[in-house]
C-alpha cells in the first residue's frame, strides 16, 4: 500500500487521460536509449490463436558483455512481467468501478453503487485499489523495459485482449471486450487465511495438509466480483455480496506474489535480477496484508445471484479464534524448513519447484481465464516452464 497524498487524490502526475494500455510508453524511463510501446510489439511474445507452437520464444541472447541476462534470468523477470500484466489488467477493471479517477490511472469514471458497497469494508477503499492499480502497472512496464534494455525479448499478452469483463457504468467503454481477465466466474481458494494463522503447519512441509477455507461458499460454483450489468447493483445485498467478493479476491491474487517472488529469487544468478525480485515481491506482501485487513472487515450476509442462481454466505468472523478472527493480519509463526526446529515467521509457500507452474494452475482454477483461447494457456504454460527451468548459478 502506498502512502496517502493529497497529490495522488488530485493527480499531480501529467498524463494523458486515455486507458494505461495505451499510455505505458510515457512511464517507461530507460537509461540508455528510448524504449517505445513500438519496440515491445515488435519484439514481443504475442502470437495470434492456433500459431503456438515450437519456436514460439525468440532466441533469448545470453550475456555477452557485463551486466547481460542468462537464459534463465530473462525466463524469470519474463514471467514476472506477464503476471503483472494479468494483475494489472483485473486491477485496472476495479480501479475504473470503484478506485479514485485519475490521470495516474485513467480510463474509468467510476460506479457510486460499487464504490460505495465496497467502503463499507474501509472509507479509504478507492484510495487502496488506486495504489495497488498503479503498483501493478510500473511493475510489469519496469520488467519490460528492462528485457528490453538487456536485449532480451518482454512479456507482451496483448493478443489476448478479447474477453467482455463488465458493462456496467463507470467502465471504460473502448475497453469493453479487450480484456485479458475475468472478474464475474471466480471460484476463490480463501484457505491462504488459516494457512497464515496456522501454527503448526507449513505447505513446504507437509504439501498435503488442508488449511480450511474462510468463506467456503467462495471456494465452490462461481461468483463476480464486480457488477456485470448495472442491473447487478439495483439490489443492495447482493451487491455488497459482490463488493464482498472481490474483498477476498484481492488477497487471493496478492498472497500468490507474496511467495512467487521470493520463490524466483532463489532461481536468479545475476545479482541485479536478485535485486529486482527482492524489491519488488515485498510491494506484493504489502498489498496482501492490507487487503486481509480490509478482507476481515466483510458484512456478514447470505445473497443469491439473480443470474446465475448460486448462493454465498459470508460468515460472521469477529471471535471466531485464531484461525478465523478477522483482525489477526500478521503471519503467525509456523515450522520452517525443518519440523524440528523452533516455529518462525515467514512468508509460506516459498518451495521453488514448479512455483511458476503452480501459479498458473492457481489462476486457471480461480476461473480468472474463463473464455480465453488455447494459444493464450499455450503461452501462459510456456513461459510458467521457462521460468522454473531456470537455476541459479555464480552470483555475479
Amino acid at each position: 500500500m502506498e502512502a496517502i497524498t493529497n497529490s495522488t487524490k488530485n493527480g499531480s502526475r501529467n498524463s494523458e487521460n486515455r486507458p494505461p494500455e495505451d499510455n505505458l510508453e510515457k512511464r517507461i524511463k530507460p537509461r540508455t536509449r528510448s524504449i517505445s510501446r513500438r519496440s515491445f510489439l515488435g519484439t514481443s511474445l504475442a502470437v495470434g490463436a492456433g500459431t503456438i507452437g515450437a519456436g514460439l520464444l525468440p532466441s533469448i541472447r545470453t550475456a555477452e558483455a557485463s551486466g547481460g541476462l542468462t537464459p534463465g534470468d530473462a525466463a524469470l523477470l519474463r514471467f514476472a512481467a506477464a503476471a503483472e500484466i494479468l494483475e494489472a489488467d483485473f486491477w485496472i477493471q476495479y480501479n475504473e468501478l470503484a478506485g479514485i479517477q485519475d490521470p495516474e490511472v485513467p480510463g474509468g469514471t467510476g460506479n457510486p453503487a460499487y464504490t460505495d458497497a465496497l467502503a463499507v469494508l474501509d472509507e479509504d477503499m478507492a484510495q487502496y485499489v488506486h495504489d495497488n492499480t498503479d503498483d501493478e502497472i510500473t511493475h510489469h512496464t519496469f520488467l519490460n523495459a528492462y528485457l528490453v534494455s538487456k536485449g532480451a525479448a518482454p512479456a507482451n499478452l496483448d493478443a489476448f485482449r478479447t474477453l467482455m469483463g463488465s458493462t456496467a457504468t463507470g467502465v471504460n467503454p473502448a475497453l469493453i471486450g479487450r480484456r485479458l481477465t475475468n472478474l464475474t466466474q471466480l471460484t476463490i481458494d480463501n484457505s491462504w487465511w488459516t494457512r497464515y494463522r496456522d501454527d503448526s503447519n507449513n505447505p513446504d512441509l507437509d504439501p498435503n495438509h488442508v488449511f480450511p477455507q474462510v468463506v467456503p461458499t467462495l471456494a465452490v460454483n462461481q461468483h463476480t466480483a464486480i457488477p456485470r450489468t448495472d442491473a447487478d447493483t439495483t439490489d443492495a445485498n447482493f451487491l455488497q455480496a459482490i463488493a464482498n467478493t472481490a474483498a477476498f479476491h484481492f488477497p487471493t491474487i496478492e498472497q500468490g506474489g507474496n511467495s512467487l517472488y521470493p520463490s524466483m529469487a532463489l532461481r536468479a544468478t545475476h545479482t541485479e535480477v536478485l535485486r529486482i525480485l527482492i524489491s519488488i515481491g515485498p510491494t506484493e506482501t504489502m498489498h496482501f496484508q492490507t487487503w486481509s485487513d480490509k478482507a476481515g472487515n466483510a458484512p456478514a450476509l447470505t445473497a443469491v445471484d439473480p443470474v446465475t442462481g448460486v448462493s454465498v454466505t459470508f460468515p460472521d468472523l469477529s471471535g471466531g479464534g485464531e484461525l478465523f478472527q478477522n483482525n489477526l493480519i500478521m503471519p503467525e509463526p509456523c515450522p520452517f524448513l525443518d519440523p524440528s526446529l523452533p516455529i518462525c515467521s515467514i512468508i509460506r509457500p516459498t518451495k521453488t519447484e514448479g512455483v511458476a507452474m503452480g501459479v498458473v494452475q492457481f489462476l486457471t482454477d480461480m476461473g480468472l481465464f474463463i473464455g480465453q483461447s488455447q494459444a493464450f494457456f499455450a503461452l501462459l504454460n510456456q513461459l510458467a516452464r521457462d521460468a522454473d527451468h531456470a537455476r541459479a548459478g555464480g552470483r555475479r
